[in-house]
């Protein structure tokens, strides 16, 4: 076996139904009173409810989280914030509402809940992105892992089909390239196989039954694999290319690693084979590439960047952003095959393995 390093993160993670109830007594066993609890606009009164049952440990809300974390959105939660003197932070929701508390906390170094509602995985990994100006910079710091994360099925039985294929193909693309990451270790790569084959299974059975509760606990329990993958190795081109490319367009965040995700795999597969064959099983596909091509068609999910509203015009400036400080990558980046990815994937062609 080949010499690794795993570094296990330090969260606290209860999972399962109605786990929503032990939210008071955890903000309590952390020694915090004044908590200020968080969510995107969309889901105001699901924010409202819980707020209800937190009664005085409850210092105020801010449903104004917005996705790839403007810097203008945390300035407008810093100043509540400060109004509510809030010790620590409520994130409820997708990844828009774990950024912004991760923003909070990575310029106040306050306490962290997370509640998350998707499968976005933010909630288990040292990762933050925040757009301004058009640019999204994302960084890594333990400042801004949230301390508690409780994952509670019932909040996802209500999770639309098109949210959950786009968040759920969201994680398995952080499994993914876990799997092929610089500092991958065998750990890891057990847990990266594993969340890809729950997802797998359980993301066709709820598109035909979105109140399969036991197919909704298996895709949050591989969602929460995924994320723990994100946070534990580094990621590669797939990433890169969603940051620079959903920051630069404001596209969708889930939307566009969903469309993105098999171009990546098809650029990297010749290049990685072990984490091909590993897709592949845990799909059951004769390859990795066509095995996610596949489970996209069963799923329904999104097709091109264009459908997401990205302009054909901006594929120069994409394939500019995204050999500007590239990540690790196990096949070489290169500014042409880049761009040919991109173009593709815009169009939606078939995505083929490159040589």
């Amino acid at each position: 076996m080949q010499p690794f390093v795993y570094n296990s993160l330090p969260s606290r993670v209860i999972f399962g139904s109605g786990t929503i109830s032990r939210l008071k007594g955890e903000i309590e066993r952390a020694g915090c009173s004044r908590a200020l609890l968080l969510s995107t606009p969309e889901q105001a009164d699901d924010l409202a409810r819980i707020a209800g049952t937190l009664g005085p440990l409850c210092a105020g809300t801010f449903a104004g989280a917005a996705m790839h974390t403007p810097a203008d959105v945390t300035e407008r939660a810093l100043q509540k914030v400060r109004e509510c003197r809030a010790d620590c932070t409520v994130s409820f929701g997708g990844g828009s509402s774990t950024g912004l508390g991760k923003a909070i906390a990575l310029r106040t170094d306050l306490m962290q809940f997370a509640v998350p509602t998707t499968y976005a995985g933010s909630e288990v990994t040292p990762i933050i992105g925040e757009t301004k100006d058009g640019v999204k910079v994302t960084q890594r710091t333990l400042k801004v892992l949230p301390e508690v994360v409780i994952y509670d099925v019932d909040f996802t039985l209500t999770l639309p089909p098109r949210l959950t294929v786009t968040s759920g193909t969201n994680a398995i693309a952080h499994a993914v390239e876990a799997l092929y990451a610089e500092d991958r270790n065998p750990v890891i790569s057990l847990m990266a196989e594993q969340a890809i084959g729950a997802l797998g299974r359980a993301l066709p059975a709820i598109i035909a039954d979105p109140h399969n509760r036991e197919a909704r606990a298996d895709a949050l329990y591989g969602a929460w694999l995924c994320g723990v993958c994100l946070g534990s190795v580094g990621m590669a081109l797939h990433h890169k290319l969603c940051h620079v490319i959903g920051g630069a367009f404001d596209l969708p965040h889930a939307d566009t690693h969903t469309v993105i995700l098999p171009y990546a795999m098809a650029y990297n597969a010749k290049a990685a084979p072990e984490a091909d064959a590993a897709i592949a099983r845990a799909l059951g596909g004769e390859d990795g590439t066509s095995a996610l091509v596949n489970l996209a068609s069963r799923l329904g999910s999104p097709q091109s960047l264009k459908s997401l509203g990205m302009p054909e015009s901006g594929i120069d400036r994409a394939a500019d952003l995204a050999v500007q400080n590239p990540y690790w990558n196990p096949r070489p980046i290169e500014r042409g095959a880049v761009r040919a990815l991109i173009a593709a994937a815009w169009a939606g062609d078939t995505p083929t393995p490159l040589d």
